[in-house]
């Protein structure tokens, strides 16, 4: 795939992103390979590409919004999966044009470099939703960081994470958490990856996966 965009985490540490706006930086990039999405529509296969972010601010009680992990505190994370897609209806379109603070230009749009966006710094507006029961952290937009912020950016904390199937990094692979492993490999890109006759994704990706679950 490259990055190349063309027209449970119940654990004991485990912290829910509160709703919000907040400073984010993107640190990972993930490429799921082709997922059976369901929509108004029915059901699709798309590729699907997965952004995560490393918050920082506080919540509505004055707490950092970090957690500990192997004894040392770092910032929550939340992720987003979008369709692998520049079309002027994508949410991926949208959320990248909201975050640069304008659309594509007709060239950008032939090809847009998505790895680019590690590194780069948002206001991440989260809020929460309920399926089945379930509470969900979304993201609910980007936009860019005021004026008075970019140049008073907080230090990065999580590691860069890359993953394409295309030429992927096993060991990057093994990090990330079982139900994202399971999604990966239900993709036809793993199938080629691993050697084995191609197939297809046969069940929707789960909501689980845009988690705010470190990896």
């Amino acid at each position: 795939m490259g990055f190349i965009a063309r027209d449970s985490g119940d654990g004991g540490n485990f912290r829910r992103v509160p709703a919000g706006a907040y400073i984010g930086r993107c640190y990972s990039l993930i490429d799921l390979g082709t997922q059976l999405s369901t929509g108004q529509y029915g059901e699709k296969l798309q590729h699907k590409l997965r952004i995560g972010f490393e918050l920082f601010g506080e919540d509505e009680d004055g707490r950092p919004l970090t957690v500990e992990i192997d004894g040392r505190e770092v910032p929550l994370t939340i992720s987003k999966s979008y369709t692998m897609s520049l079309h002027e209806k994508s949410s991926l379109r949208r959320d990248l044009a909201s975050w640069r603070g304008r659309d594509f230009s007709e060239d950008e749009a032939r090809g847009f470099d998505i790895s680019k966006l590690v590194g780069a710094y948002a206001m991440v507006n989260v809020t929460t939703s309920e399926t089945n029961g379930k509470t969900y952290s979304n993201i609910a937009g980007l936009t860019p960081l005021p004026g008075a912020l970019r140049n008073a950016k907080p230090a990065p904390v999580h590691d860069a994470v890359l993953f394409d199937l295309d030429a992927p990094d096993m060991r990057v692979f093994s990090t990330f958490h079982e139900k994202l492993q399971e999604a990966i490999r239900k993709s036809p890109e793993w199938a080629k990856v691993a050697g084995k006759q191609v197939g297809q994704a046969r069940e929707p990706m789960s909501n689980d996966l845009d988690e705010e679950i470190p990896f």
